[in-house]
């Protein structure tokens, strides 16, 4: 018996004419005028959870709009900010530098300088450091010995030639006869620089009035420069320590008198470079020939 309705492929194209076409949806059994349902105002929207229809929206608030501020008016200062650790200089370098030996050059003795360094603002380095490193030893010694700057051990502690290469140095001068008690030692710059990096030239000038004072009133018989930054800062020679080293460089006191300046390795580059300990124990041994003559 044939069938009555519609065959199933029939439908199918149907339905495929329809999706060519863009009816892809079907909305109501009837049509609809949606250019005049566009015109009619849309009823209020449901709220979830409400079953009730034609909810009244809330009044919106009303804005207020502060009025701005006139190009002319004068804005109110900032309160400063307070000081804390990592300050800066208070004052460019070569006004520091000139401040530093004028205030250098009025201390009469080393406690009125080391207490100068602690308020002294005009070097950065003061304001990352965590100690002033001004010096360890007898300041009576006839033998001085001078390094470049305070590394983390010594930044720690106060005291220069606190870590391994001051342990090197203790071994080195207990070699000649010499110790803590009978040597006076100290850094061109008392503060650490971040990281342990190297002095800029600007804070070695900053610093180079203190150190020139501190070895003036210490007054030693021989003055020892441990590495090139401070053999080239006090004597002015522009060798390098390994041209330097072993020679002796004459070094002008503030009165005219000459005290005798040795150049040396640094501890810290004998650490590194193991082999070069016989150049510094031939520095050491001329230290100690030229200690014994001036007795």
């Amino acid at each position: 018996m044939a069938s009555l309705g519609p065959d199933r492929s029939d439908l199918i194209a149907l339905l495929d004419f329809h999706a060519e076409a863009g009816v892809d949806i079907m909305l109501d059994e009837t049509p609809h005028d949606r250019f005049t349902e566009a015109d009619l105002a849309p009823p209020a929207r449901e709220t979830f959870g409400d079953t009730r229809r034609d909810v009244p929206s809330a009044p919106r608030p009303e804005l207020r709009r502060e009025p701005l501020p006139s190009r002319d008016a004068t804005p109110e200062p900032r309160p400063a900010a307070p000081r804390t650790f990592g300050g800066s200089a208070s004052a460019k370098p070569e006004e520091a530098a000139i401040d530093a030996r004028a205030k250098a050059a009025e201390t009469q003795s080393l406690e009125a300088l080391e207490a100068l360094l602690r308020d002294f603002e005009g070097c950065g380095l003061r304001f990352t450091a965590k100690n002033l490193v001004f010096a360890d030893g007898n300041p009576a010694a006839r033998v001085m010995f001078v390094g470049e700057a305070p590394g983390a051990d010594e930044d720690r502690v106060g005291k220069p030639f606190m870590g391994r290469s001051g342990q090197l140095l203790d071994r080195m001068m207990a070699a000649v006869g010499l110790d803590r008690t009978s040597a006076y030692i100290a850094n061109i710059v008392p503060w650490r620089p971040p990281g342990n990096r190297n002095p800029t030239p600007q804070e070695v000038a900053i610093c180079r009035p203190f150190i020139e004072r501190q070895i003036a009133l210490v007054n030693p018989a021989i003055l020892v420069c441990l590495g090139a930054p401070s053999t080239q800062t006090l004597t002015g020679t522009k060798d390098g320590i390994l041209r330097a080293r072993g020679r002796f460089f004459p070094y002008a006191l503030p009165d005219g008198r000459e005290i005798r300046a040795l150049a040396t390795l640094h501890p810290a580059y004998l650490l590194r470079q193991p082999v070069q300990k016989r150049l510094a124990w031939r520095d050491f041994r001329a230290l100690r020939a030229a200690l014994d003559a001036t007795t």
